[in-house]
């Protein structure tokens, strides 16, 4: 029998990060316990028969709930403010488990172009298959979003700050736009995170993440979830959909999760201090043609990032003047930062859009969202500040 600690309103969110959804068992055990099993026995058949029909609340198997999980999930909701999450194997299947598990053939989605790459596979190669028709838009174009939505969708998704070229898009005014047509708003926050801001405050009806980020933040599990506050969205959709398709989050990540979570707003926190420092230094590089950082005077968006965003976030992109030879001779010169594809981790890592997460749109497709050859992605980490500098600075002198 779990002993729940009743959450308090007044916790504030470290305080919801270290203690927000605990529930210790018998033993009264101080950390979190991982439940590394896959089914649960019952005292005769009568009980699992009033399990399976939900007379009786208990755990059933573990790809449908998991008490480790399930603190994870409760730890979620508290810091999001939303009533019910979901945790998923990973951000892509929450990506696709949020959208799909309410469509069907015929109906439309509206989505923004900057995207993570496959999120866009997903808009323009998969939900096509199903009969979903898709349209794409200039996120940061409202006219573009008063055009598409004039006429009725069924969802609209996207992220902001956008990966890689940290686009902001106008959360309240789109989904203002998108509820006028009838459209559940999904915003992936992974870029900005949680600690930095809240969509579903800003008017968004679900918000996604990959857990596998800045949540665990150390490079170790995959992890995805979905908040929201619809009920019927979870009983009539995304609750039948997992349960029968199987994305569910391992009771192993889900622990791992809960450690990070215990330490994310204090983590976010030096990333944004070091990101800043290192876009500064940027930002006042010749060899750099342009630095992108939303809190940088020379971001187009600065002040409705400043409105959505408690701070710019984690992430710095920059264009190397010479291209892609330029770009990785760069690279190749970095003794300190790592050349990897992920992001939100203690250590600061680097990627080259236009050959990794974006290599499998066209040349067009990537001038288009303003991934040239020359745009790096930084991940700043947790390293010294001056130590993550000095390394850039003697990388750029290779140039």
């Amino acid at each position: 029998m779990a002993i729940n600690k009743p959450v308090q309103d007044t916790w504030r969110l470290q305080t919801k990060l270290v203690r927000g959804g605990t529930k210790r068992y018998a033993d009264a055990e101080t950390s979190e316990a991982m439940f590394l099993t896959s089914g649960y026995v019952y005292d005769s058949p009568q009980e699992a028969e009033q399990a399976f029909k939900g007379e009786r609340e208990r755990y059933i198997y573990s790809r449908y709930a998991n008490p480790t999980v399930a603190m994870f999930e409760e730890r979620m909701a508290l810091m999001e403010g939303a009533r019910h999450c979901v945790a998923t194997s990973s951000g892509m299947s929450a990506m696709f488990a949020s959208l799909v598990c309410m469509l069907q053939s015929g109906d439309r989605v509206v989505a923004s172009k900057a995207l993570f790459g496959s999120c866009l596979y997903i808009m323009q190669e998969q939900l096509p298959k199903f009969g979903i028709v898709t349209e794409l838009v200039d996120g940061t174009d409202l006219a573009a979003w008063e055009r598409a939505l004039s006429k009725p969708a069924k969802a609209v998704f996207l992220e902001t700050p956008s990966n890689p070229t940290l686009d902001i898009i106008d959360i309240p005014a789109v989904c203002t736009l998108a509820h006028q047509a009838g459209a559940r708003v999904i915003v992936d926050n992974v870029f900005a995170t949680p600690v930095l801001q809240k969509p579903m405050e800003l008017g968004a009806d679900i918000v996604m993440y990959t857990a596998t980020k800045h949540i665990d933040g150390q490079g170790r599990v995959m992890g995805g979830c979905i908040l929201f506050n619809d009920s019927d969205y979870l009983e009539d959709y995304l609750k039948p959909f997992m349960r029968h398709t199987g994305p569910c989050l391992s009771p192993f990540a889900a622990w791992t999760l809960l450690k990070g979570l215990e330490t994310l707003e204090l983590r976010v926190g030096q990333h944004c201090r070091n990101a800043r420092q290192v876009a500064d230094f940027l930002d006042g590089q010749t060899i750099v043609t342009k630095t992108l950082y939303p809190e940088l005077d020379s971001h187009p968006h600065k002040a409705l990032a400043a409105q959505q965003m408690s701070a710019g976030g984690t992430m710095v992109s920059f264009i190397i003047n010479g291209g892609k030879e330029a770009a990785f001779k760069y690279l190749n010169g970095l003794k300190l930062v790592d050349i990897s594809n992920n992001l939100g981790d203690a250590k600061s890592l680097t990627t080259h859009p236009a050959t990794t997460t974006h290599q499998r749109l066209s040349e067009l497709e990537r001038e288009e969202l303003g991934i040239t050859p020359g745009l790096v992605r930084l991940s700043v980490g947790l390293e010294n500040v001056d130590d993550i500098i000095d390394d850039i600075q003697q990388a750029l002198e290779t140039l």
